[in-house]
């Protein structure tokens, strides 16, 4: 690519990218309200929980960690099977053990991290709820 074309390549880019910009605010200008948007319907068909977000967020992220134990758990299982068909070649075993090894760190990684985020949600939760 030459000098001449990249610099074309630099001012299509710009332009691109302040008409991306420019282009919400040009089309917001024209007085459009929430009704307009269909706002209205969509939160008078729609219920969202009315839970606590805090509780919301501890349920989200013990989902999150029970999924990552599967795929610890998984990859221990996956260790123990490459293990018991390795067949005595010295380079499957220990690549079997070494998946082990790892699965076994993960889920540590994962019960400690379950472990401190329930202790410090459980504490926001009693610090910040009402008496």
């Amino acid at each position: 690519m030459n000098t001449r074309m990249k610099k074309f390549v630099g001012l299509a880019a710009t332009a691109m990218l302040a008409t991306g910009i420019m282009l919400p605010a040009i089309t917001m200008a024209q007085g459009l309200t929430a009704n307009d948007l269909g706002v209205e319907a969509i939160q008078n068909n729609i219920k969202l929980g009315a839970g606590d977000v805090r509780q919301t967020a501890a349920r989200i992220i013990n989902v999150a960690l029970g999924f990552l134990g599967i795929i610890a758990v998984v990859i221990v299982l996956v260790g123990g099977f490459k293990y018991m068909v390795s067949g005595g070649n010295e380079e499957k075993t220990t690549e079997a053990k070494n998946l082990i090894v790892a699965g076994i760190i993960g889920l540590a990684i994962i019960l400690s991290a379950w472990a401190i985020t329930s202790f410090v949600i459980g504490q926001l939760l009693t610090a910040t709820s009402p008496v």
